[in-house]
């Protein structure tokens, strides 16, 4: 497969990590990445385009359309759509935000994800390392808000939580810190669009670390 570029990121920048199989990308993803953007205060997103979910028994598709879909899909001049989980050879998330702080020494990184992950958050491997390394955006899906507030997560770490237009400093806090947005969200998703029979490829969505 034709790697795509390491994307580029200078010391000082702000830059949201969007991790998942992207199995296919559409439109919910560039609604989320876009209010990340101007909700959390960020210079650019990479959505990273997981290699595969250890986890699970079924793949998803092929990586290179995958990659070229995603493209296709979000369109915006702050974000990178980035193969660099399988570039770095990194299957957790808390492996892949230290590979990236060791690469792009300087660079502010925040971990974006939606409510539904903040829900089972503490399930995922070193979980706790990941809010000690990177500040946490949280963007509220449809059906997932009264979970993912009443989770261990966000009870652990209730302190932490910025509110309101604080969330715009999310970036240049220091971890452990998170903020919980609420968005008018898009009910589109990948299973969805698979199911309709409008994408050709595997069965997995979200990121390696969900279960």
């Amino acid at each position: 497969m034709e790697r795509y570029k390491v994307p580029y990121a200078r010391a000082g920048q702000v830059v949201g990590l969007l991790g998942g199989s992207f199995d296919p990308a559409h439109d919910g993803h560039v609604h989320i990445t876009k209010a990340a953007l101007e909700r959390f205060g960020l210079d650019s997103v990479w959505w990273m385009v997981s290699p595969g979910n250890p986890l699970k028994t079924r793949g998803p598709a092929p990586m290179e359309a995958r990659l070229a879909a995603a493209r296709d899909v979000m369109r915006h001049p702050a974000v990178k759509i980035t193969d660099i989980e399988a570039q770095l050879g990194t299957r957790y998330t808390a492996e892949t935000i230290a590979a990236l702080q060791d690469r792009y020494v300087g660079v502010r990184f925040v971990w974006l994800m939606g409510a539904d992950n903040l829900a089972q958050f503490h399930r995922w491997q070193d979980w706790q390392e990941i809010m000690a390394r990177v500040p946490v955006g949280v963007l509220a899906r449809p059906g997932d808000r009264i979970a993912a507030r009443m989770s261990k997560a966000a009870r652990m770490y209730r302190a932490k939580r910025l509110i309101g237009r604080a969330a715009l400093t999310l970036g240049r806090s220091d971890a452990p810190m998170w903020s919980f947005v609420n968005l008018p969200m898009s009910e589109k998703s990948s299973t969805a669009i698979r199911n309709a029979g409008k994408w050709q490829g595997g069965s997995v969505e979200g990121h390696p670390d969900e279960g």
